[in-house]
Protein backbone atom coordinates (compact mmCIF):
# COMPACT_ATOMS: atom_id res chain seq x y z
CA UNK A 1 0.00 0.00 0.00
CA UNK A 2 1.18 2.84 -1.17
CA UNK A 3 -1.46 5.59 0.05
CA UNK A 4 -2.14 5.54 3.68
CA UNK A 5 -3.59 7.64 6.35
CA UNK A 6 -6.08 10.64 5.70
CA UNK A 7 -6.76 11.46 2.11
CA UNK A 8 -9.19 13.93 1.34
CA UNK A 9 -10.39 14.12 -2.60
CA UNK A 10 -11.98 17.70 -3.03
CA UNK A 11 -10.12 21.18 -3.03
CA UNK A 12 -9.90 24.44 -4.50
CA UNK A 13 -6.91 26.97 -4.91
CA UNK A 14 -7.67 31.03 -5.53
CA UNK A 15 -7.34 29.26 -10.07
CA UNK A 16 -11.11 28.34 -9.35
CA UNK A 17 -12.91 29.93 -6.05
CA UNK A 18 -10.55 28.97 -3.13
CA UNK A 19 -8.75 31.89 -1.53
CA UNK A 20 -5.41 29.96 -1.17
CA UNK A 21 -2.71 29.95 -3.84
CA UNK A 22 -2.05 26.20 -5.03
CA UNK A 23 1.44 25.93 -3.08
CA UNK A 24 -1.00 27.48 -0.02
CA UNK A 25 -3.31 24.86 -1.07
CA UNK A 26 -0.40 22.40 -0.29
CA UNK A 27 0.65 23.54 2.51
CA UNK A 28 -2.39 24.11 4.19
CA UNK A 29 -3.03 20.19 3.41
CA UNK A 30 0.54 19.29 4.81
CA UNK A 31 -0.29 21.19 8.31
CA UNK A 32 -3.58 19.48 8.35
CA UNK A 33 -1.58 15.80 8.55
CA UNK A 34 -3.08 14.72 5.06
CA UNK A 35 -1.28 11.66 3.76
CA UNK A 36 -2.88 12.95 0.14
CA UNK A 37 -5.26 15.18 -1.26
CA UNK A 38 -6.41 16.65 -4.46
CA UNK A 39 -6.60 19.43 -6.11
CA UNK A 40 -9.63 20.29 -8.11
CA UNK A 41 -10.39 23.90 -9.57
CA UNK A 42 -13.22 24.38 -11.37
CA UNK A 43 -12.77 23.54 -15.23
CA UNK A 44 -8.78 24.48 -14.65
CA UNK A 45 -5.65 22.82 -14.50
CA UNK A 46 -3.97 26.29 -14.35
CA UNK A 47 -2.62 25.38 -10.82
CA UNK A 48 -1.48 21.97 -11.37
CA UNK A 49 2.20 23.21 -11.96
CA UNK A 50 2.36 25.04 -8.89
CA UNK A 51 0.81 22.50 -6.50
CA UNK A 52 3.03 19.04 -7.59
CA UNK A 53 5.87 21.57 -7.42
CA UNK A 54 4.84 22.48 -3.82
CA UNK A 55 3.69 18.71 -3.25
CA UNK A 56 7.11 17.42 -4.21
CA UNK A 57 8.58 19.20 -1.40
CA UNK A 58 7.09 18.78 0.78
CA UNK A 59 6.64 15.27 0.78
CA UNK A 60 2.68 15.24 0.46
CA UNK A 61 0.37 12.83 -1.99
CA UNK A 62 -1.13 14.78 -4.86
CA UNK A 63 -3.97 14.28 -7.23
CA UNK A 64 -4.08 16.64 -9.84
CA UNK A 65 -7.41 17.06 -10.90
CA UNK A 66 -10.51 19.01 -11.37
CA UNK A 67 -14.50 19.62 -10.72
CA UNK A 68 -16.28 19.59 -14.24
CA UNK A 69 -19.51 21.67 -14.43
CA UNK A 70 -22.09 19.51 -16.13
CA UNK A 71 -25.94 19.91 -16.39
CA UNK A 72 -28.68 17.42 -16.41
CA UNK A 73 -31.84 18.76 -17.03
CA UNK A 74 -32.54 21.81 -15.29
CA UNK A 75 -29.68 20.64 -12.26
CA UNK A 76 -26.29 21.83 -12.07
CA UNK A 77 -24.34 18.26 -11.80
CA UNK A 78 -20.30 18.93 -10.63
CA UNK A 79 -18.54 16.01 -12.06
CA UNK A 80 -14.87 15.21 -10.41
CA UNK A 81 -12.19 13.92 -12.72
CA UNK A 82 -8.61 12.97 -11.38
CA UNK A 83 -5.54 12.04 -13.63
CA UNK A 84 -6.99 12.71 -16.70
CA UNK A 85 -4.34 14.00 -19.44
CA UNK A 86 -4.45 18.31 -19.19
CA UNK A 87 -3.78 18.34 -22.72
CA UNK A 88 -6.07 16.55 -24.15
CA UNK A 89 -7.95 17.91 -27.06
CA UNK A 90 -11.60 17.24 -26.18
CA UNK A 91 -10.80 18.43 -22.44
CA UNK A 92 -9.10 21.62 -23.35
CA UNK A 93 -11.65 22.69 -25.51
CA UNK A 94 -14.78 21.62 -23.59
CA UNK A 95 -13.25 23.77 -20.32
CA UNK A 96 -12.29 26.91 -22.42
CA UNK A 97 -15.94 26.67 -23.60
CA UNK A 98 -17.48 26.52 -19.96
CA UNK A 99 -15.32 29.26 -18.77
CA UNK A 100 -15.66 31.74 -21.68
CA UNK A 101 -19.29 31.32 -20.48
CA UNK A 102 -19.07 31.26 -16.81
CA UNK A 103 -16.99 34.88 -17.47
CA UNK A 104 -19.66 36.26 -19.66
CA UNK A 105 -22.81 35.21 -17.43
CA UNK A 106 -20.88 36.25 -14.58
CA UNK A 107 -20.65 39.83 -16.08
CA UNK A 108 -24.52 39.72 -17.16
CA UNK A 109 -25.39 39.18 -13.78
CA UNK A 110 -23.17 41.67 -12.16
CA UNK A 111 -25.07 44.14 -15.03
CA UNK A 112 -28.01 42.93 -13.77
CA UNK A 113 -27.07 43.65 -10.03
CA UNK A 114 -25.86 46.81 -10.52
CA UNK A 115 -29.49 48.38 -11.44
CA UNK A 116 -30.18 47.45 -7.62
CA UNK A 117 -26.76 47.54 -5.85
CA UNK A 118 -23.50 49.43 -5.82
CA UNK A 119 -21.49 47.03 -8.09
CA UNK A 120 -19.36 46.88 -10.66
CA UNK A 121 -17.30 44.36 -12.72
CA UNK A 122 -14.19 45.97 -11.40
CA UNK A 123 -15.34 44.83 -7.97
CA UNK A 124 -15.59 41.63 -9.34
CA UNK A 125 -12.18 41.28 -10.64
CA UNK A 126 -10.21 42.78 -7.32
CA UNK A 127 -11.66 40.36 -6.21
CA UNK A 128 -10.09 36.93 -8.71
CA UNK A 129 -6.57 35.96 -9.25
CA UNK A 130 -5.25 36.49 -12.43
CA UNK A 131 -6.68 33.76 -14.93
CA UNK A 132 -9.03 32.56 -12.18
CA UNK A 133 -12.19 31.12 -13.41
CA UNK A 134 -14.35 33.73 -12.73
CA UNK A 135 -17.65 32.81 -10.95
CA UNK A 136 -20.27 33.61 -8.40
CA UNK A 137 -18.41 33.04 -5.29
CA UNK A 138 -16.10 36.26 -6.42
CA UNK A 139 -19.08 37.95 -6.83
CA UNK A 140 -19.92 37.42 -3.45
CA UNK A 141 -17.07 38.40 -2.03
CA UNK A 142 -17.35 41.55 -4.35
CA UNK A 143 -20.90 42.10 -2.51
CA UNK A 144 -19.11 41.43 0.71
CA UNK A 145 -16.46 43.66 0.08
CA UNK A 146 -19.12 46.68 -0.84
CA UNK A 147 -21.53 45.72 2.28
CA UNK A 148 -23.88 44.34 1.10
CA UNK A 149 -23.29 40.78 2.74
CA UNK A 150 -21.56 39.53 6.02
CA UNK A 151 -20.30 36.15 4.28
CA UNK A 152 -20.81 33.80 1.23
CA UNK A 153 -23.43 32.27 2.56
CA UNK A 154 -24.99 35.12 3.40
CA UNK A 155 -24.69 36.69 -0.40
CA UNK A 156 -25.85 33.15 -2.09
CA UNK A 157 -29.11 32.91 0.01
CA UNK A 158 -29.86 36.51 -0.72
CA UNK A 159 -28.84 38.37 -3.61
CA UNK A 160 -27.57 35.40 -5.57
CA UNK A 161 -30.21 33.01 -4.93
CA UNK A 162 -32.14 32.35 -8.27
CA UNK A 163 -35.18 33.12 -6.87
CA UNK A 164 -33.78 36.80 -6.92
CA UNK A 165 -34.20 37.33 -9.75
CA UNK A 166 -29.98 38.17 -11.00
CA UNK A 167 -29.49 34.47 -11.98
CA UNK A 168 -27.86 33.66 -15.03
CA UNK A 169 -26.95 30.02 -15.92
CA UNK A 170 -24.15 28.87 -17.75
CA UNK A 171 -23.23 26.20 -20.25
CA UNK A 172 -22.22 23.02 -19.36
CA UNK A 173 -22.13 19.42 -20.71
CA UNK A 174 -24.47 16.53 -20.17
CA UNK A 175 -22.98 14.32 -17.18
CA UNK A 176 -22.71 11.58 -19.36
CA UNK A 177 -20.82 13.47 -22.18
CA UNK A 178 -18.79 14.60 -18.91
CA UNK A 179 -17.77 11.00 -18.11
CA UNK A 180 -16.36 9.97 -21.10
CA UNK A 181 -14.48 13.17 -21.78
CA UNK A 182 -12.48 12.15 -18.61
CA UNK A 183 -12.20 8.72 -19.34
CA UNK A 184 -11.07 9.38 -22.74
CA UNK A 185 -8.14 11.40 -21.37
CA UNK A 186 -7.56 8.44 -19.31
CA UNK A 187 -8.77 9.99 -16.15
CA UNK A 188 -10.85 8.44 -13.31
CA UNK A 189 -14.47 10.10 -13.08
CA UNK A 190 -16.75 10.54 -9.61
CA UNK A 191 -19.94 12.58 -9.11
CA UNK A 192 -19.20 15.43 -6.53
CA UNK A 193 -22.02 16.11 -3.43
CA UNK A 194 -25.05 14.08 -5.29
CA UNK A 195 -27.16 13.91 -2.75
CA UNK A 196 -27.50 16.88 -1.20
CA UNK A 197 -30.51 15.73 -0.97
CA UNK A 198 -32.52 12.43 -1.79
CA UNK A 199 -34.29 14.38 -4.30
CA UNK A 200 -30.65 15.18 -5.64
CA UNK A 201 -29.01 11.54 -6.37
CA UNK A 202 -29.15 10.68 -9.96
CA UNK A 203 -32.32 8.54 -11.21
CA UNK A 204 -31.12 4.93 -10.92
CA UNK A 205 -31.47 4.48 -14.93
CA UNK A 206 -29.42 7.39 -15.29
CA UNK A 207 -26.62 6.46 -13.35
CA UNK A 208 -26.61 3.06 -14.84
CA UNK A 209 -25.55 5.28 -18.06
CA UNK A 210 -22.80 6.52 -16.02
CA UNK A 211 -21.18 3.59 -14.75
CA UNK A 212 -21.53 1.99 -18.58
CA UNK A 213 -19.47 5.19 -19.87
CA UNK A 214 -17.14 4.41 -16.88
CA UNK A 215 -18.07 6.59 -13.49
CA UNK A 216 -15.86 5.34 -10.55
CA UNK A 217 -17.68 6.32 -7.54
CA UNK A 218 -19.50 8.43 -5.81
CA UNK A 219 -18.40 11.60 -3.23
CA UNK A 220 -20.90 9.82 -0.16
CA UNK A 221 -18.91 11.63 2.58
CA UNK A 222 -19.57 15.61 2.66
CA UNK A 223 -20.70 17.89 4.51
CA UNK A 224 -23.73 19.03 1.89
CA UNK A 225 -25.37 15.89 1.55
CA UNK A 226 -28.34 14.79 3.44
CA UNK A 227 -28.89 12.17 5.70
CA UNK A 228 -31.58 10.68 3.08
CA UNK A 229 -29.54 11.58 0.12
CA UNK A 230 -26.02 9.61 2.28
CA UNK A 231 -28.62 6.56 2.13
CA UNK A 232 -29.67 6.52 -1.02
CA UNK A 233 -25.88 6.68 -2.39
CA UNK A 234 -24.88 3.70 -0.37
CA UNK A 235 -27.76 1.47 -1.76
CA UNK A 236 -26.64 2.71 -5.34
CA UNK A 237 -22.69 2.18 -4.61
CA UNK A 238 -23.17 -1.14 -3.91
CA UNK A 239 -25.83 -2.14 -6.59
CA UNK A 240 -23.29 -0.77 -8.88
CA UNK A 241 -20.16 -1.40 -7.43
CA UNK A 242 -19.29 1.81 -7.29
CA UNK A 243 -16.39 3.09 -4.86
CA UNK A 244 -17.44 5.81 -2.07
CA UNK A 245 -15.20 8.58 -1.04
CA UNK A 246 -15.17 11.35 0.97
CA UNK A 247 -13.88 14.98 0.67
CA UNK A 248 -13.91 18.20 2.44
CA UNK A 249 -14.17 20.61 -0.70
CA UNK A 250 -12.22 22.80 1.01
CA UNK A 251 -12.07 26.46 -0.02
CA UNK A 252 -9.65 27.91 2.63
CA UNK A 253 -11.27 30.90 4.02
CA UNK A 254 -14.14 31.12 1.54
CA UNK A 255 -16.05 28.16 3.05
CA UNK A 256 -16.77 26.99 6.75
CA UNK A 257 -15.02 23.26 5.35
CA UNK A 258 -12.20 22.40 6.98
CA UNK A 259 -9.63 20.28 5.07
CA UNK A 260 -9.88 16.80 6.21
CA UNK A 261 -13.09 17.09 7.70
CA UNK A 262 -14.29 13.93 5.32
CA UNK A 263 -11.45 11.26 3.78
CA UNK A 264 -11.10 8.69 1.58
CA UNK A 265 -9.87 5.49 2.50
CA UNK A 266 -6.42 4.59 1.32
CA UNK A 267 -7.40 1.16 -0.55
CA UNK A 268 -9.86 3.42 -2.66
CA UNK A 269 -7.51 5.71 -3.63
CA UNK A 270 -5.04 2.99 -4.31
CA UNK A 271 -8.13 1.81 -7.02
CA UNK A 272 -8.62 5.19 -8.36
CA UNK A 273 -4.90 5.06 -9.27
CA UNK A 274 -5.05 2.04 -10.99
CA UNK A 275 -7.85 3.10 -12.35
CA UNK A 276 -6.21 6.05 -14.14
CA UNK A 277 -3.86 6.45 -17.67
CA UNK A 278 -3.76 10.12 -18.19
CA UNK A 279 -1.27 11.62 -15.14
CA UNK A 280 0.82 10.14 -12.85
CA UNK A 281 -0.10 11.08 -9.18
CA UNK A 282 2.79 12.15 -6.59
CA UNK A 283 2.88 9.79 -4.33
CA UNK A 284 3.39 9.99 -0.48
CA UNK A 285 7.26 11.20 -0.03
CA UNK A 286 7.99 11.16 -3.65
Amino acid sequence: MRVQGRNDLHTHSSVSDGTETPAELVAAAHAAGLSAFAITDHDSTAGWSEAIAAARATGIGLLPGMELSTRHGWSSVHLLGYLFDPADPSIVAETQRIRSDRFTRAAAMVERIGHDYALEWDDVLAQATEGATIGRPHIADALIARGHAQDRGEAFATILHWRAGYFEPHYAPEPLEGVRLVRAAGGVPVLAHPGVSRERVPAEDYLAKLVDAGLFGLEVRHRDNSDGGVRRLLELAEKFGLEITGSSDYHGTGKLNRLGENTTAPDVVERLIQSASGTPPILPGG
